[in-house]
């Protein structure tokens, strides 16, 4: 897991003219950006699938990509393209259904956990005293929480279950290491000129939050939401392959789930297990790939060596 930048400090050592300066590191990070090799493949691994994940099922003419449409455990061939599954569905569709659904739950989960960590790292670093003894209570309890474990008996007493649901709880019990990360660099940033130049105009917590402090932590942002992102890609593969996932449509953790279910491996047939495999592993280590990237681009120190 690639370490997070510390905020840019040029940026926020000139308050008196915001202008000039945010220009300077913009311009340095693209001139880094499209010449580092690790985002560039990362970056255009991801929007490969997820263009396949939004158009495939789009050219299939199809919405159930369960339906049973061909020959029962056929290999692929020019008719379907990764074959059957042993009660004739097309694993192609399948796939690409999986895909969209993947990165649905990556962005719900990551989206709900980054937003829940900014307000409870933000508040906690900036206003500090009582308010930061409770919100860090809090985030130590949620922190502290066997993660999987609640997932596994809120997911298991659900009758229905959906992707955005799997995501939402997903969100909610994976936000305790960024809020904790946010807080620390909250702490660093709230003593500085710009910060106090702010306070004094009377400008409040909130405003003082987003429009001085956060901007200066926007690549640490960014790169905290990428994890997050591909962490909830991986609980939520996790929660589909031991048969937890969602109870309508179809990802790739249940497609996995599905071939270990029917012997797939047993019975020779690659093709079943071995495209969702290899498509949740490029999705997360593509956005692995694309962060250590980013750290580099960001991370001057990183950048030179």
């Amino acid at each position: 897991m690639s370490t997070l930048p510390d905020p840019a400090p040029e940026t926020a050592a000139a308050p008196a003219a915001p202008s000039a300066p945010a220009a300077k590191p913009g311009s340095e990070w693209l001139h880094y950006a499209v010449r580092n090799p690790k985002l560039i493949i990362g970056a255009v691994l991801v929007v490969i699938l997820l263009a396949v994940g939004i158009v495939g099922p789009m050219l299939l003419g199809n919405d159930n990509p369960n339906e049973y449409v061909g020959p029962q455990a056929a290999a692929p061939d020019g008719t379907y393209w990764m074959g059957t599954t042993t009660f004739g569905q097309d694993v192609y569709a399948q796939f690409v259904h999986g895909l969209r659904a993947t990165f649905l739950v990556g962005v719900v989960g990551g989206a709900i956990a980054a937003v829940i960590a900014m307000v409870v790292g933000f508040l906690a670093g900036y206003r500090g005293g009582l308010v930061d003894e409770i919100l860090n209570m809090l985030t130590n309890i949620v922190l502290v929480l066997p993660a999987l474990a609640v997932l596994l008996i809120i997911n298991a007493y659900m009758g229905v279950r959906s992707v955005a649901v799997q995501g939402l709880f997903i969100g909610l019990t994976s936000w305790p290491w960024a809020a904790r990360a946010i807080r620390a660099q909250t702490f660093s940033l709230r003593t500085r000129e710009f910060v106090d130049l702010a306070r004094l105009s009377g400008s409040g917590t909130w405003r003082i939050v987003f429009r001085e402090i956060a901007p200066n932590m926007s690549s640490y942002l960014f790169m905290m939401f990428i994890l997050l992102f591909g962490g909830s890609i991986l609980i939520a593969s996790s929660l589909d392959f031991i048969g937890l996932g969602p109870t309508e449509g179809v990802s790739l953790g249940l497609m996995l789930q599905s071939a270990q279910q029917w012997s797939a491996l047993q019975l020779g047939m690659w093709w079943w297990f071995i495209p969702p495999g290899a498509g949740i592993t490029a999705i997360v280590g593509a956005l692995y790939v694309a962060n250590v990237g980013l750290d580099e681009v960001f991370n001057p120190k990183l950048r030179e060596s």
